[in-house]
């Protein structure tokens, strides 16, 4: 009876950890950057205000990179998308945090470190 016992609880430990082990994953990839930004590839392009979308893409980022790796993976995927998208004005990318009301610990710019973010 006893080594059924260990038997099972052995199995329920293996299965808490294949279940725990993705979500220790960065939470950040720069597909949800890409989906979270993407409404706000207008405004960035020369449109009058961000959106209600761009705004809660935004927020949601913010949101999702509560580490420094995160922050890190979403500074550089923020920096690649802007790079390979024309006519962003990076102004406008700079200062969209702020008009979302969201703070973040870099701005958005090309010549931003990505690796300097804590």
């Amino acid at each position: 009876m006893a080594n059924s016992t260990v038997v099972k609880l052995a199995c329920a430990l293996v299965m808490c950890i294949v279940v725990a082990a993705p979500l220790a994953e960065a939470a950040v990839t720069c597909g949800l950057v890409s989906s979270k930004v993407a409404p706000c590839i207008p405004y960035l392009k020369g449109g009058a205000a961000p959106t209600s979308g761009c705004c809660g893409g935004i927020k949601a980022l913010n949101a999702a990179a509560a580490t420094a790796a995160d922050k890190k993976v979403a500074c550089g995927c923020l920096k690649n998308a802007a790079a390979a998208i024309s006519g962003i004005d990076y102004s406008k990318a700079a200062g969209l945090p702020g008009k979302c009301g969201v703070s973040i610990p870099y701005a958005i710019s090309p010549s931003t470190n990505c690796n300097a973010i804590h």
